[in-house]
């Protein structure tokens, strides 16, 4: 049987940037909070350049995410539904959520690149609120996605989510001191 998958173009092309920005944005979360933690073994200037442009393509990605939800024939939003918080009738809750990790998101990525500007420890404290735009987005597509209660997505998320999660909630936990520098101690293997 032969589907046509020209009326639903537009909403595949948003699912799949959807999908490829949420994996995307949670490898560089990943890596974000490596390099935070300076975790033993490894190479930081590798992780750096990875993490960038990872976060690039997340930008990318979020906004084919919203510009293709433009041309789907079934909602048919407008550009301050997918755009400002709270405006869509769909699911509202979770658009915005998705809406506001979209702008945090970009916001804070984007922020790298005034960090001289901004200033490196001020930069730094700005920049850890991406892990709460991460968080929204991964609440969007949990609550919102249309593959939310697939086994293949919830595999997929647990693949890519669950590292940035757990070193989440290590950074957290550790007193802001160690967190700077003390917790690859805390974290080097035991000698056998």
């Amino acid at each position: 049987m032969h589907v046509d998958p020209e009326p639903h173009l537009f909403w595949i092309t948003s699912r799949a940037a959807g999908i490829v920005a949420l994996s995307a944005a949670s490898v560089s979360v990943s890596l974000g909070l490596a390099m935070s933690l300076r975790l033993r073994g490894l190479r930081r200037f590798d992780l750096k350049v990875l993490h960038e442009t990872l976060s690039l393509c997340v930008l990318v990605a979020i906004a084919v995410h919203g510009a293709a939800l433009l041309g789907d024939g079934f909602l048919h939003p407008s550009l301050l539904d997918v755009s400002v918080p709270f405006v869509s009738g769909y699911k509202t809750l979770w658009t915005t959520m998705g809406i506001v990790s979209g702008w945090g998101l970009g916001l804070l990525g984007l922020s790298y690149y005034a960090r001289r500007r901004i200033g490196p420890a001020r930069w730094r404290r700005l920049h850890s609120f991406t892990a709460f735009a991460w968080v929204l987005g991964l609440a969007h597509s949990l609550g919102e996605g249309t593959d939310a209660g697939t086994a293949w997505f919830l595999v997929m998320i647990g693949v890519v989510a669950l590292p940035a999660v757990a070193l989440l909630l290590l950074r957290v936990g550790l007193p802001a001191r160690e967190a700077e520098g003390g917790a690859r101690k805390a974290l080097r293997p035991v000698a056998d």
